[in-house]
């Protein structure tokens, strides 16, 4: 599953799943997809994987272990509908100030109604700004992370640096993505449930495919492991590392700020 996928030397900025365009295009695209989806985003990725989404954010942030002391500051990237930070605040036992930033205003309302819902919106901030442009000091951070959210970046390589720009020196950056699935079978199996289920369920269940589509194919199109591991090494970050979930099909990298 790697043929068509770009590498570290770029090529998401013109990507829009397997369409190219132009120079600029793309994130208005993407901007639209969330539109659609923000309501429905928790089905979207319970279908996009069968659900094993919840178990993988919850690995996430048990290898983050934020800290349980006052003062922890964490920053969550193309987080509008909140499922990073509320497992953040709640593994810090309350501790943490979570900095919730989305580009797209409608994933950021669920995340605000979401939020008050569980009774933790004391603890978190919303921000509606563009992961390439923080609106933030130098050293702002203790840890930078972001889920299913970086293959929607267009200009990635900027979005690694400004996460490497905010983070404190000590910060921690983590990433959880889909990647290449590298097991016999199961890549085949993941295809074909990718490009044949999951539009077809998509539709079903909202009336709409074509985000679904889009978002199949932006799995297909980002680096693989090693690819994405050396753009985030290239943008400063040391000790990076990974580790792959479910036989590749999900990837969790983690850098440090040194």
């Amino acid at each position: 599953m790697s043929e068509q996928r770009t590498t570290a030397q770029g090529g998401m900025e013109t990507a829009y799943g397997f369409r190219q365009v132009g120079e600029g295009e793309k994130q208005g695209l993407v901007n639209t997809v969330f539109h659609r989806v923000a309501e429905r985003y928790d089905t979207m990725n319970d279908l996009m994987s069968a659900g094993l989404h919840r178990l993988w954010k919850d690995a996430m942030v048990a290898w983050l272990s934020p800290s349980k002391r006052p003062g922890y500051t964490a920053l969550d990237v193309a987080g509008g509908t909140g499922d990073i930070a509320f497992r953040i605040v709640e593994a810090s036992r309350g501790q943490a100030d979570v900095t919730v930033l989305d580009i797209n205003g409608s994933m950021l309302e669920v995340g605000r109604a979401r939020g008050e819902k569980r009774g933790i919106a004391d603890r978190l901030t919303f921000v509606e700004a563009n992961a390439e442009d923080l609106p933030f000091e130098d050293n702002s951070f203790d840890a930078y992370t972001i889920a299913f959210g970086i293959r929607n970046v267009p200009r990635i390589d900027r979005a690694l640096s400004e996460a490497f720009r905010v983070l404190k020196p000590g910060g921690r950056f983590l990433c959880l993505e889909f990647s290449d699935v590298d097991m016999p079978l199961l890549d085949k199996v993941y295809e074909a449930w990718s490009f044949h289920a999951i539009p077809r369920i998509g539709k079903a269940v909202t009336g709409d495919d074509e985000p679904y589509r889009y978002l199949v194919e932006s799995i297909r199109k980002f680096p693989n492991q090693q690819n994405f591991a050396a753009m985030i090494r290239t943008a400063g970050f040391s000790r990076v590392t990974w580790r792959d979930y479910s036989g590749g099909i999900a990837a969790l990298h983690s850098g440090w700020k040194i």
